[in-house]
């Protein structure tokens, strides 16, 4: 689980894709995002993951994203038994590519998603949400949450050492068991989190939080040469799929009714 939860957290790197400016980043994964929607055929759900997988590689975050993405798979091969067997026994009218198609558009959903946090310090979110206008506070507490992510994280691994040290087996038992063996961890991780909190609202009141109306920043977003040519790029790509593939599909790669 914390493997999979990595997938989706920032590491700094000198890769092109984290010199990006974070609107660039962001309208990027939107493109993709509205692509997977629009999209209703395997071939170019295909181009779609074909894309999200080229990006990642060059951004050099394709290693990060194998754990997500095979968690992903997990779940897209759910949602297709679903659609398929309830095609199949409840006379639902909902072709074998089209099963094929929800479930790889979970996945491309999830890969672009993991690729924009990826590659997404918390501190350009909060850039990009001033930028958007958002309130003060709904800011404070989604950074602040992304913040706290590897922070829980590495409590709760603590947490389960200090048990297994002390015989509680976590791996053992039935479900009801191995869930019930779960609480001696949840109980201290939710104190340190309230801790946690107490400490950062003392904090920001000692540092006069909400007293400005218009805080200033440290650092100011600034589009580069190289962020106009990957938005120009982005929005050509989009153009072009959409005209090409969606609007006029040279073909769809499976036509088999259930």
């Amino acid at each position: 689980m914390f493997s999979i939860a990595s997938g989706f957290l920032f590491q700094k790197q000198n890769t092109g894709i984290q010199k990006l400016d974070p609107r660039i980043k962001l309208f990027i994964t939107i493109v993709l995002f509205i692509i997977a929607l629009v999209t209703s055929n395997v071939f170019n759900m295909l181009i779609v993951i074909l894309t999200i997988l080229s990006i990642s590689i060059i951004g050099k975050v394709i290693r990060r994203m194998i754990r997500p993405l095979l968690f992903s798979c997990l779940f897209a091969t759910i949602i297709f038994s679903i659609n398929f067997f309830s095609a199949y026994f409840f006379n639902n009218p909902i072709t074998f590519e089209q099963s094929l198609v929800f479930a790889i558009r979970f996945i491309a959903v999830i890969g672009s998603s993991s690729l924009f946090f990826l590659s997404t310090s918390p501190d350009e979110l909060e850039h990009v949400m001033r930028w958007f206008k958002f309130p003060r506070d709904i800011i404070f507490a989604f950074v602040t949450a992304i913040r706290f992510v590897p922070v829980l994280m590495l409590d709760t691994i603590m947490i389960m050492d200090a048990q297994k040290s002390r015989g509680l087996e976590l791996e053992k038992g039935n479900l009801i068991k191995r869930v019930k063996n779960f609480v001696p961890i949840l109980i201290p991780l939710i104190v340190n989190a309230i801790i946690r909190s107490g400490e950062l609202a003392e904090a920001m009141e000692s540092r006069s939080y909400g007293t400005v109306k218009k805080p200033t920043c440290l650092h100011y977003m600034k589009l580069k040469k190289l962020d106009y040519n990957i938005f120009i790029f982005s929005i050509i790509f989009f153009i072009f799929f959409v005209y090409y593939f969606v609007l006029n599909p040279p073909f769809s790669l499976l036509q088999v009714n259930i």
